[in-house]
């Protein structure tokens, strides 16, 4: 298949073409950890933000816009007794996140995401209020990315629905992660063939 424009139509949902959209294969996972996903607001008008995608498959999820000078953000009412709140950056003082560091705390979690570029995410849990006292958590080495959509300049960089997917792998089960990836190979592997790439 050939090269499409760039006008062609989307769907409105997976933001994929709609002869190519890949709604019907999104998971319904209702889990016990909850998402928030915090997306630069220049990172929502991107078709390649992956973000979104995420938040089809996770019913116990909720977007929230950063960056908009009129509407700031403030999560202060993320701070519940009864969850523990963690920001997944791999800022220098995040610690790994493991199995064995949950065991610590056995309370379901919240997982903030920042979502935009390096320096926009990098910028996040410093600039919203309700982060401050989150703790910074970080993935364990893994695979490479497999997100070829957009040029990545750092070895360990993932896109945020591979990043979400790795870390429900850990704060939930290893099977809800692979329904996460399957989702998102697909994603990659249609958009892909719009632009006459090869998939592998």
């Amino acid at each position: 298949m050939g090269r499409r424009s760039k006008r062609a139509t989307r769907c409105i949902r997976c933001r994929t073409h709609v002869d190519l959209c890949v709604c019907d294969a999104v998971p319904c996972l209702d889990l016990r950890t909850r998402l928030i996903l915090i997306m630069h607001r220049n990172e929502n008008k991107k078709s390649t933000a992956t973000g979104n995608l995420a938040l089809m498959a996770l019913s116990n999820s909720e977007l929230c816009i950063h960056g908009n000078r009129d509407v700031p953000l403030d999560l202060g009412d993320l701070h519940h007794a009864a969850r523990r709140l963690l920001l997944l950056f791999p800022s220098e003082d995040a610690v790994r996140l493991t199995r064995e560091l949950l065991i610590g705390d056995p309370r379901p979690v919240t997982l903030v995401v920042p979502d935009g570029s390096w320096r926009q995410a990098s910028k996040i849990g410093r600039r919203v209020p309700g982060l401050e006292k989150a703790e910074r958590v970080s993935l364990p080495p893994g695979l490479p990315t497999r997100y070829r959509l957009r040029a990545e300049n750092r070895p360990d960089g993932l896109a945020t629905f591979e990043a979400i997917a790795r870390a429900m792998g850990i704060l939930e089960t290893a099977k809800v992660q692979a329904q996460l990836e399957r989702l998102f190979n697909l994603m990659v592997e249609r958009t892909l063939m719009t632009r006459g790439g090869a998939v592998c």
